[in-house]
């Protein structure tokens, strides 16, 4: 697979691996109202990442079928991915420490993921400007 077919279906897969990340919660959590609250503590809430990422896989899938234009696809996929990275990352560091292990009574791996869900978030939302970067890149745009 040429790198003109595989960066966008990075980008594909990034988007997807947000909106997997972003349900983790309502797995884990019996409550759904207590996942709300949670995502609800910080600065902005991480679903409206979720609502870009979502729009990112439209946008990618457009690209890799060559249905849109080229260059016109990851300039966009680059301002939806900055935009879910700077989204997930500004929640994830305004969320307070103490708000995951109050979504109630999770134990072993359920609390440690719990835990550590909103990095996890962060880090998997920096797969997407990256694929992005990586197709315009493959494109000679930058």
């Amino acid at each position: 697979m040429d790198d003109v077919k595989a960066a966008p279906t990075v980008g594909i897969v990034g988007c997807l691996l947000v909106l997997l990340v972003l349900t983790i919660p309502y797995l884990l959590v019996a409550e759904s109202s207590a996942v709300g609250a949670y995502y609800g503590a910080g600065a902005i809430t991480p679903l409206a990442g979720g609502l870009f990422a979502l729009v990112g896989v439209i946008v990618f899938a457009a690209g890799r079928e060559e249905r849109s234009d080229p260059s016109l696809v990851a300039g966009a996929g680059l301002v939806f991915g900055l935009f879910i990275f700077l989204i997930s990352a500004l929640w994830a560091v305004t969320v307070p420490a103490s708000v995951p292990l109050q979504l109630g009574s999770l134990d072993g791996l359920a609390a440690t993921l719990m835990e550590l869900h909103r990095w996890l978030l962060a880090v998997v939302a920096l797969l997407v400007p990256v694929s992005a970067a990586w197709y315009a890149r493959t494109l000679r745009l930058i």
